[in-house]
């Protein structure tokens, strides 16, 4: 219950919860599956997504006519990716993921400004819709068949090609998120891999997690997110790094 609390407090600020909770379900649950593990983790990351969506919302001015139609794309493009889990060699996506990251990382600490100031000019109707195909499509499908960064994808993905500042950027990234844990959820209840009464008690956990984590940082500002995003980018390297070797 403690990793589901501290899952949706980081999803809900950054994304990469499920770097937290899908392994202490796997240690403490050992003799599910791997999908099995996987699909119970998306049952609770549904549930407080859906809760740091609501606070965010209800501070954030979000342009809906943009988030709705990402979040539906995500949502079909995470169950694709969810369906094709065991035809992939996921271990091959690791060093791929780790660069991706740590390259995420230099970004951020040589750019200081980005996702700190909103831009002044609004994105051409291109970039806009290239955003939605790269945030629903790509990472929609990644969230369905890996998973580890989603969130911090979505962050850097806004911030970088909208102008938004972290703030925004973090509720923006929560409403495809929530797109592409629905599609994936979807997928694996069909399938029978969901374990309804744990992922249902740990989403408790989850919500107030994801709750403090969203009003915090609403209160603390894109600042607080930018320090948070650089520690969850080299956690997440070096847990990926120790799955790997």
């Amino acid at each position: 219950m403690t990793a589901a609390l501290a899952a949706g407090w980081v999803d809900a600020v950054v994304g990469g919860g499920g770097l937290i909770l899908l392994p202490a379900i796997l240690l403490t649950m050992p003799q599910l599956t791997p999908q099995q593990a996987l699909a119970t983790n998306k049952l609770t990351a549904v549930n407080g997504t859906a809760a740091a969506v609501v606070t965010f919302a209800r501070k954030v001015r979000l342009e809906w006519r943009l988030m709705v139609p990402a979040a539906v794309l995500a949502a079909v493009f995470a169950a694709l990716g969810a369906a094709t889990v065991s035809l992939i060699d996921r271990d091959l996506f690791i060093p791929i993921i780790m660069g991706l990251l740590v390259a995420v990382a230099v970004f951020v600490t040589l750019r200081p400004t980005v996702g700190t100031t909103l831009a002044h000019h609004r994105p051409s109707r291109a970039r806009v819709i290239t955003t939605v195909l790269v945030a629903g499509g790509a990472l929609g499908y990644y969230d369905g068949l890996f998973g580890p960064g989603t969130g911090t994808f979505l962050i850097i993905t806004f911030a970088v090609s909208l102008g938004t500042e972290f703030v925004r950027s973090a509720a923006m990234a929560k409403v495809i998120n929530l797109g592409s844990n629905v599609g994936a959820l979807t997928y694996f209840a069909v399938t029978g891999s969901v374990w309804w009464s744990l992922g249902l008690t740990m989403a408790a956990c989850n919500v107030i997690g994801a709750v403090i984590g969203a009003r915090m940082a609403l209160a603390k500002g894109a600042g607080f997110i930018r320090i948070v995003l650089l520690v969850v980018v080299v956690v997440m390297v070096i847990r990926l790094g120790w799955q790997q070797l």
